[in-house]
């Protein structure tokens, strides 16, 4: 079901209506339903006859990727562009569908972004290249985001982000601390070395959407319920009550080191031991290994803590895919670089140039969970990752909107961190914005 096309999406700048029986912007089939059929002998003619193509992307290890797909396929060549990272990217994608003008054939695009570009329409439902046979190929967390909470298969996965907790070994074996197994030994252990050292903190945690939505994901919270344009937001189920119930004993005693994440302050504390864990997702190893060299050797890896002792629930904290614009051009010979790169040889180059795989091969292979970290003692941590992505629930779904949503988190649940209001109450202002922004956007939102 499409809404009627008397709003506009705004958030990033979407200025496509959402028609309903009509072709929204970018889109090439009136009834939705049957996306466009490109077969395995169409992409192989595509790359023998060669050609180019642009893909927007900020992942470095493309760059690798890109040159070994012009040397396998010489005709080929692959026009690499940085069009910013994140929001800066998106907003330049949003003006280039806008004017029809200069889409690029390949964009990266991150997974809670996706919904959005799905929705209206412009990318390509890659179900019509067969991708839907691929879905034993990619972790379950990865492969039901590039789903988008619907039938089409808006993207391919690039990699992913399964949580993990990051902890300076040395300062908890000086202060005798355990690891922690679940959340609630996690605040113990918070109390312990702050008590032992009032300038160490457990963690930072200045106030993160992403960094939220993992936990909520993790604790069982299923806040976000989509299906086309009806959408539920409710922020207080069961799984939100174990988050905001063990958070705010953090925030009120007062426990959580208020930095913000990737700030230079950030990188001395993790570096002096003062931000003693990260609870974040498995890409990190390589900003540890870049940022934070001196502390080489005295962090570990460990499972993220549950919310329930003996659980084994995981969580995804980051992540992105390649897709095909709906506007971009040479969609069999662009089709043919992202599989190549997300299930292709270029997955085993991303890996050794420090890139987290959504890929199961990958995950379950003996060498790459054999994989020793000197950063981290010698430590075989990918065990500890591949074992997370395999606990990842697949149900979790983001709102169509929900770069919108996300920029307005510090403006409601980040009140918290800074003044006397509650998580509780800050996740339901958060609710009630997105609702009212949800409504005056076309979507019929329930709470």
């Amino acid at each position: 079901m499409r809404m009627p096309s008397r709003r506009l999406l705004r958030g990033i700048g979407l200025v496509c209506a959402l028609a309903l029986g009509a072709t929204a912007c970018g889109g090439s089939d009136d009834s939705g339903s049957s996306p466009k059929k490109v077969s395995e002998a169409d992409v192989r003619a595509a790359l023998e006859k060669g050609g180019t193509i642009t893909v927007w992307a900020w992942e470095p290890t493309l760059k690798q990727v890109a040159a070994d797909f012009e040397k396998e396929h010489p005709g080929v060549e692959v026009n690499l562009v940085n069009a910013g990272t994140h929001n800066d990217q998106y907003k330049a994608l949003q003006n280039a569908i806008s004017a029809k003008k200069g889409v690029p054939d390949v964009a990266q695009i991150e997974y809670y972004a996706l919904g959005q570009y799905a929705l209206t329409e412009q990318l390509t439902d890659l179900r019509g290249f067969g991708a839907g046979k691929l879905a034993g190929r990619f972790s379950p967390g990865p492969w039901n985001s590039v789903k988008a909470g619907g039938e089409g298969v808006h993207g391919l996965p690039m990699d992913s982000g399964p949580m993990a907790l990051f902890y300076n070994k040395k300062v908890f074996d000086k202060y005798r601390i355990k690891v922690p197994t679940t959340w609630d030994e996690y605040v113990d252990a918070a109390r312990a070395l702050h008590k032992a050292d009032p300038k160490a903190y457990i963690t930072n945690d200045a106030g993160d959407a992403g960094f939220t939505t993992s936990l909520l994901w993790q604790a069982g919270s299923r806040p976000y319920r989509v299906d086309g344009t009806k959408v539920r937001i409710d922020f207080s189920d069961a799984g939100a009550r174990k988050y905001t119930g063990t958070w705010q004993k953090l925030l009120d005693e007062k426990l959580l080191a208020p930095v913000t994440s990737w700030s230079d302050e950030w990188y001395k504390g993790l570096g002096d031991g003062t931000i003693a864990t990260l609870a974040t997702g498995a890409w990190m190893p390589a900003n540890f290994t870049s940022g934070v060299k001196d502390a080489a050797g005295d962090w570990r890896v460990a499972p993220l803590p549950q919310w329930e002792a003996g659980a084994r629930a995981g969580a995804e904290n980051g992540g992105s895919a390649l897709t095909l614009p709906e506007l971009g051009g040479n969609e069999a010979l662009a089709y043919a670089f992202v599989e190549y790169a997300n299930v292709g040889k270029g997955v085993d180059t991303r890996v050794k140039g420090g890139a987290f795989p959504a890929t199961t091969a990958q995950l379950n292979s003996k060498a790459f969970q054999d994989t020793e970290f000197p950063y981290f003692g010698g430590q075989q941590a990918n065990k500890v990752f591949a074992e997370a992505a395999a606990n990842v629930a697949d149900d979790w779904s983001y709102l169509p909107y929900q770069v919108y949503a996300n920029s307005i988190f510090n403006d409601t649940v980040g009140k918290a961190y800074v003044s006397g209001t509650t998580l509780a109450d800050g996740l339901k202002a958060w609710q009630d914005a997105s609702v009212e922004y949800g409504a005056e956007q076309g979507f019929t939102v329930e709470k």
